[in-house]
């Protein structure tokens, strides 16, 4: 008996079915998980002074690292295009797709952590807590790493598309 690879699923909204390809990551999708952290960064401190527990700080490292990862996928992302656009090399299939789900992947999370950030800092605005001001002034300087990060992911994803798709593939 052999093992057959499973069916393509005809219910997945991500598929064209004309060309058997992807559509871009939705904002739709992005502004949703966004929303998500937003509303779960900003219940961090309340929920921490109920718990009678010290609100979480934010450090250097954190927004240092988000505009790492902005920078890596941005590097990616022009290194993708310079070789499907300019060079007109094809990418093996692997590297395609793992450059593909990197993308999506790395700007869906990226949303949530902005918006969480993003959260944060809004809950401690107004605070007269000592580090209130070091904590707003970190997690939006975070935030601005996680869409900088989001915009690098959508760049990478745009790379990926061959020339004669269709925008909206």
């Amino acid at each position: 008996m052999r093992d057959e690879p499973p069916a393509p699923d005809d219910t997945d909204p991500d598929r064209d079915e004309q060309h058997g390809s992807l559509r871009p990551t939705s904002v739709a999708a992005l502004a949703g998980w966004a929303v998500v952290g937003l509303v779960c960064g900003w219940a961090v401190h309340p929920i921490s002074e109920r718990l009678g527990t010290v609100a979480p700080v934010i450090s250097w490292l954190q927004p240092l690292t988000l505009w790492l990862l902005a920078a890596i996928l941005g590097f990616t992302a022009w290194a993708t295009w310079r070789s499907v656009q300019v060079r007109q090399e094809r990418l093996l299939a692997h590297q395609a797709v793992n450059r593909l789900v990197l993308a999506r992947a790395s700007a869906i999370v990226a949303a949530l952590v902005a918006g969480g950030y993003v959260g944060y800092a809004l809950s401690w605005l107004g605070e007269s807590a000592e580090m209130a001001d070091d904590r707003v002034l970190r997690s939006l300087l975070a935030a601005g790493g996680a869409v900088a990060a989001v915009v690098a992911a959508l760049l990478l994803e745009r790379a990926c598309r061959v020339r004669g798709e269709s925008p909206d593939a």
